[in-house]
This record gives C-alpha cells, sequence and structure tokens, in this order.
C-alpha cells in the first residue's frame, strides 16, 4: 500500500519494509530470509527494476529486517546504510546479542534470535545520530537505542513523517518495543521519550499498519499510558 505518496509498504510474514520512490529508490529493511521475490515484484509492478535501487537503509540488525539483505545487495549493487552501532552484527563479525532482562522469556528470545539466521552483508555507510541522506527531501537518522544497540527512527522533515523500525510496536495499539527481544529496556523508553520531541503526523512501524494522521498525539499518548514522563 501507498502509505504518502512516493512511500510503499509492503508487508512480508508480518514484517513491513518500505520503499521510496524517487528517480532513484530507496529501500527501507527487507525482511527475512525468502523475501526477495515479493520486494521485486513490487518494483517491478511500478514499473522499475531491480538496479533503480541505489540505497538500502536498516533500521536495526535483526534477522526480520536484515533477512535478505545480502541478496538485495548483490542483486541491486544498492548501497547499504545502517547506524555504526549495529554495523558489525550485520556483517556477523560480532555474534547476535542475547537480550539482557533475566528470566525464561530472554533466554527464548535468544534462542529465536539465532534461528533462520540471516547472511552477512557489508555495511557501505555507517550512520550517527542526527546524519542526514537525501531521499525524500532529507531523511535524517534519529539513534533510538535500546531495542538493539544501534536501532534508529528515520525522520523526513518535508513529508512530517518518522519511520520507527522496532523502536515503536503497533499490533492493537501503540506500545514500547517487545522486551523478549530488546537489549535494554530502559534505554528502550528513553528513546521513545526523544521521539515525542520530534514533528511528525504519519507513523511507520516495522510490524503493524501505520498511522496516517495525528501520529505525534499517539505517542505522548504512550508516553503518560506507560509513565515515562
Amino acid at each position: 500500500m501507498e502509505i504518502i505518496p512516493r512511500v510503499h509498504q509492503l508487508q512480508i510474514r508480518m514484517t513491513n519494509v518500505f520503499l521510496l520512490v524517487e528517480e532513484k529508490l530507496t529501500l527501507v529493511d527487507t525482511g527475512y530470509r525468502g523475501s526477495t521475490q515479493r520486494i521485486m515484484n513490487l518494483v517491478q509492478q511500478l514499473g522499475r527494476s531491480p538496479t533503480d535501487i541505489d540505497l538500502i537503509v536498516i533500521t536495526h540488525y535483526h534477522l526480520d529486517h536484515t533477512g535478505c539483505l545480502a541478496e538485495l545487495k548483490a542483486l541491486t549493487g544498492a548501497k547499504v546504510a545502517a547506524h555504526k552501532d549495529d554495523a558489525t552484527y550485520i556483517s556477523r563479525e560480532a555474534p547476535l546479542l542475547s537480550p539482557s532482562q533475566r528470566g525464561l522469556l530472554p533466554r527464548l528470545g535468544t534462542r529465536i534470535l539465532g534461528l533462520g539466521r540471516a547472511k552477512a552483508a557489508e555495511v557501505d555507510i555507517l550512520l550517527e545520530d542526527g546524519q542526514e541522506l537525501s531521499p525524500l527531501g532529507g531523511m535524517r537518522v534519529i539513534h533510538t537505542p535500546g531495542h538493539t544497540p544501534g536501532s534508529i527512527c528515520l525522520l523526513f522533515p518535508q513529508r512530517r513523517l518518522l519511520m520507527v523500525g522496532d523502536a515503536l510496536n503497533y499490533r492493537r495499539r501503540l506500545s514500547l518495543p517487545p522486551r523478549l527481544y530488546s537489549v535494554d529496556m530502559a534505554r528502550a523508553r528513553q528513546s521513545v521519550k526523544r521521539l515525542a520531541e520530534l514533528q511528525f503526523d504519519t507513523l511507520c512501524f516495522g510490524h503493524g499498519q501505520a498511522i496516517i494522521e495525528g501520529a505525534a498525539a499517539s505517542v505522548q499518548e504512550l508516553i503518560n499510558r506507560s509513565k515515562l514522563v
């Protein structure tokens, strides 16, 4: 579906990838392994070719967001951009982190994170907080650690659009990132508070449907409900 003009959301196995359509295409996240054909189908439906994708931005290293990154990088020749704190996990130079909380669920989460591991992919552009890239008239990197060390959100000021990866969740209602898969919930909570300071109307998630209008108010309501003030 087209969320706003030039921003297409494709849901594959409950995970969203986004295609930003301009003279060149930008892909945000890549889904699980096996998602390549669905992504290529969307590209073709738009009358474009795989090599039109010249940038792939990764919001965080988890396998449901990087599963076919290596394959897509080889197919398209695109540059890969990710936060510097997640880059070594994407390239597999470092082992996946275990969630930091104690108990049975974090151990289960660690086992799940190891299943269907994505192939290693080199990160060409190491992103930092506040860095700006060109898509859609300006795409600002917002470092939102907690879910992973290098989790990022992408703010498009001209479009009043914010893409949050898994820094926020939206299933039946807006919520914090899942504790089961987050390495530092205290930092994740602080990151959500930072998002509330940004100016946006539309909110896109790694999982779930976008909030098209009034998204900033929804984030503030979450902060109040979760007692993050």
